[in-house]
């Protein structure tokens, strides 16, 4: 589910319960909505007004964990790359078939890692390194250090492309939708009773039309961040590909 189409559904429900409210309010005797049933109806939307400002905050921030996470893997990513390839320069020149296949991975994984976060298969099947990555990986077992030095920095060169690797998994794993469908669809729910109990003791004028615009405007705006930042390699606040494209010098 895309953020805009989060926002218009839940945008138009709340408008759809609010509507109802008032169509109530017309339909119903006076006497029911005096008394107790309006205090109960008062106390049943205040309670649950409650619960749901407080899942939309939990959801807020578990959306923007998941948005910070996947910004910071692909940061490390990068930065891991910058890395192997100083390393590798640094090897000498027995490295630089490495080197061009570094450089040839780096926009393959950018590609490769939005499309699993836009098809939505991240998290729902098996990940397969590509060909690439693994000729770059055999060609970094396949030097043979002539040195001390050498032998340090390909064991260190090792080290950071098997994390490179991990980080890499990471992104793929948190690729799966952090906010499920049921979970929005009741929380939608949630919003609709609340904003018709609203609407039914409120007499419609211009101000209390406003301001239910208003209201649910907001309260979509609220689902439209969450949706938004759950899914942080498209919509509105995407991870920016700087971090990746770029990263390396040109060999020369």
């Amino acid at each position: 589910m895309s953020s805009t189409a989060a926002f218009l559904a839940s945008f138009a429900s709340i408008l759809i319960g609010a509507a109802i409210g008032m169509v109530l309010r017309r339909s119903l005797p006076a006497d029911l909505l005096e008394g107790g049933s309006k205090e109960a109806i008062r106390l049943g939307a205040g309670f649950l007004s409650t619960l749901a400002a407080l899942v939309i905050g939990l959801m807020i921030a578990s959306a923007k964990n998941t948005y910070d996470n996947q910004n910071s893997n692909i940061r490390q990513l990068g930065t891991n790359a910058v890395l192997v390839d100083q390393m590798l320069t640094k090897y000498g020149a027995e490295a630089k078939a490495a080197r061009t296949l570094l450089r040839e991975i780096i926009p393959s994984a950018t590609a490769r890692i939005r499309q699993e976060n836009i098809s939505g298969k991240g998290g729902g099947s098996a990940f397969v390194i590509s060909e690439t990555a693994e000729r770059f990986y055999s060609a970094v077992e396949d030097l043979k250090p002539a040195n001390a030095e050498q032998t340090s920095l390909k064991s260190r060169i090792i080290q950071i492309t098997t994390d490179m690797g991990r980080t890499r998994l990471l992104v793929f794993t948190q690729a799966d939708d952090a906010i499920p469908l049921p979970f929005f669809i009741v929380l939608v729910f949630w919003l609709v009773v609340i904003f018709a109990s609203f609407s039914l003791f409120a007499e419609p004028n211009p101000i209390v039309v406003a301001s239910t615009l208003l209201f649910a405007l907001s309260v979509s705006s609220a689902l439209f961040l969450i949706v938004d930042l759950s899914h942080p390699f498209q919509g509105l606040m995407q991870i920016s590909n700087r971090h990746l494209h770029m990263v390396l010098p040109t060999i020369e």
